[in-house]
C-alpha cells in the first residue's frame, strides 16, 4: 500500500549506461517505484564521449531516453542516479541550484555498475554522495535486503545501492538477483518518499 494524499510523488531515474547494464537496473528500479504509486520519469545524462569512441567501445545508444538538464531536478521530489562514473560531470553544472538551495530537502538514491566484483561500487556511490550532501539532498540507501548477503554467486550491489558487475568488456549481464535488488531499491525509495508530506 502507498499514500498519495494529493498528487503522487515525482521521482526521476537518471542514468548513464554504456552497454545497457545500468539501464537494466533502472528498468527494475522503475518497476519498484511504480509499485509504490510513484510518478517516474527516466532520463539520461548527456554523453561526454565522442561518437567515434563510443562506436569503438561497442556502446549502446539510448537516444530514445531524454537528456536531463540541471534545472529539471527542481521539478522532482526525488531522484535516483544510476551510472558508472559519467554522472559526476552532470553535477558540476548544478552550481546555480546549489547557490539557490533549490534541491535542499529533496531525496536521492544511487545505483551503479562496475567491471569486477571489487571494482569500487561502494566507493563510487560514496564519492557521489558529496553532491547530495552539498545540495542538502537526503540520501535514501537501499538498506538491507536478503539478496545482499548472498555468497553463492558473484553479485553487485550493497546497502548503499543496487549494482551490477558487467565484466571488463561488458560481457556479463545483470543476474536475476541483481535485478531483484534494483527492484527492491525502487520499492524502498518509493515507500520512503511516500512518507514525506
Amino acid at each position: 500500500t502507498h499514500r498519495n494524499d494529493i498528487m503522487p510523488k515525482k521521482v526521476f531515474v537518471v542514468i548513464h549506461s554504456l552497454w545497457g547494464h545500468v539501464k537494466s537496473l533502472a528498468d527494475e528500479v522503475i518497476i519498484g517505484l511504480k509499485s509504490e504509486g510513484v510518478d517516474v520519469t527516466l532520463y539520461r545524462v548527456a554523453e561526454t564521449l565522442p561518437k567515434e569512441v563510443l562506436t569503438k567501445m561497442y556502446a549502446k545508444s539510448f537516444d530514445d531516453i531524454p537528456v536531463i538538464t540541471p534545472d529539471l531536478l527542481k521539478e522532482a521530489d526525488g531522484f535516483i542516479f544510476g551510472f558508472g562514473c559519467h554522472a559526476f560531470r552532470f553535477w558540476d553544472q548544478t552550481g546555480q541550484l546549489w547557490m539557490a538551495g533549490a534541491l535542499a530537502g529533496k531525496y536521492g538514491g544511487v545505483f551503479t555498475s562496475t567491471a569486477t566484483q571489487h571494482g569500487g561500487q561502494e566507493t563510487t556511490i560514496l564519492s557521489f554522495l558529496s553532491h547530495y550532501a552539498h545540495h542538502g539532498i537526503n540520501f535514501v540507501p537501499l538498506g538491507p535486503t536478503p539478496e545482499i548477503g548472498n555468497i553463492d554467486e558473484v553479485l553487485g550491489g550493497g546497502p548503499w545501492g543496487a549494482g551490477v558487475i558487467a565484466g571488463g568488456q561488458g560481457q556479463r549481464q545483470a543476474s536475476a538477483k541483481e535485478l531483484s535488488i534494483a527492484r527492491a531499491q525502487g520499492v524502498n525509495f518509493g515507500k520512503t518518499i511516500n512518507k514525506v508530506k
